[in-house]
């Protein structure tokens, strides 16, 4: 997490005069949201996890609404059916998020209705390929089959942005970039189908960790696709490591981390949500522990959202956190 948070001053001044706008319109006593949709990922994946761990945690404390996980291809999906109406909550990849409220690439024009509530962990870019192949680099994927990460998803996002920056200025074929998710990338790379599998996820991703131990794999360094990535997307991307003993590592590899943001709804009431994130903070181990390994979650880091504005209620639960 090497963004620095917003300061206290953000949080109690310009902050709050959004909140103050946004909450306005509440005064007249909304009735209490009893049921939220939460636009998660795939069955088996990191965000479906999180989400069902989410929803159990809201319906043990009992003074928030009902949480109900909605399976999905994942972020591009989730923010398209948030900014629609279709749920209330998703789950998201920050450089996916920003793409939508900018109306970049995947999305034509900006999502108006997307705000954040929290950043809650941080993604790490995975790029394996079988250890006695040829691949010992990103840019020499030209012309080969590639798991790409399922359409729809966060994981092709960023795989597509780095190969696209590998091969820029090579006459060679481009990668044959091929919408897989987790499951069918890791059945494609053990039978031979693809050379290489990209993966945005937490560190030990248990699906790729059982791959290690049946199939001798090399994790490809990303990190010096960082600054590139930086100067164009903005700074959603920072330099991280995937630590040695992971994977069975000999030695860290450096690869490219990227946010995930819990969204809402911008006219979600205020009432769902400090409850909600109360929650979040309170029970961050347990939603966490089978997401990712070695992460704390703390408001100075929760409320770095870049270009996705603080939901109001958001905002209102930050100042009272700060006090």
């Amino acid at each position: 997490m090497t963004r620095a948070a917003p300061s206290r001053r953000w949080i109690m001044g310009a902050g709050l005069g959004a909140a103050a706008a946004g909450l306005a319109g509440c005064s007249g006593g909304p009735a209490p949201v009893r049921r939220l949709r939460l636009a998660t990922g795939p069955e088996g994946g990191p965000y479906n996890a999180f989400g069902k761990a989410l929803a159990q945690a809201l319906a043990a404390d009992g003074r928030g609404p009902e949480i109900v996980p909605v399976s999905t291809a994942a972020s591009v999906d989730n923010l398209r059916q948030l900014d629609e109406g279709t749920v209330e909550l998703a789950l998201a990849m920050a450089d996916t998020a920003e793409d939508a409220v900018l109306g970049r690439e995947s999305f034509a024009r900006p999502a108006t209705r997307v705000s954040a509530l929290a950043r809650i962990y941080v993604n790490y870019t995975h790029l394996l390929v079988p250890a006695d192949g040829p691949v010992r680099e990103a840019g020499a994927l030209a012309g080969r089959p590639v798991a790409a990460g399922a359409a729809g998803s966060g994981v092709q996002v960023i795989a597509g942005r780095v190969l696209r920056a590998t091969g820029r200025g090579s006459d060679a074929a481009p990668p044959d970039e091929r919408p897989l998710g987790l499951a069918a990338s890791v059945d494609a790379l053990r039978a031979g189908r693809v050379d290489a599998l990209f993966w945005s996820g937490g560190v030990p991703t248990p699906a790729l960790t059982a791959l290690a131990r049946e199939l001798p794999l090399r994790f490809l360094p990303l990190d010096s696709h960082v600054g590139p990535l930086r100067e164009r997307y903005g700074p959603v991307y920072s330099a991280v490591t995937l630590p040695a003993g992971v994977y069975g590592l000999d030695e860290p590899v450096g690869t490219i981390g990227v946010g995930n943001y819990l969204l809402a709804r911008d006219d979600l009431p205020r009432s769902a949500v400090e409850p909600l994130l109360r929650v979040v903070f309170d029970r961050w181990r347990d939603l966490l522990h089978e997401v990712t390994a070695g992460v704390r979650l703390e408001p100075r880091f929760a409320i770095s959202t870049g270009s996705v504005p603080l939901h109001p209620g958001a905002v209102a639960y930050y100042r009272s956190v700060y006090g």
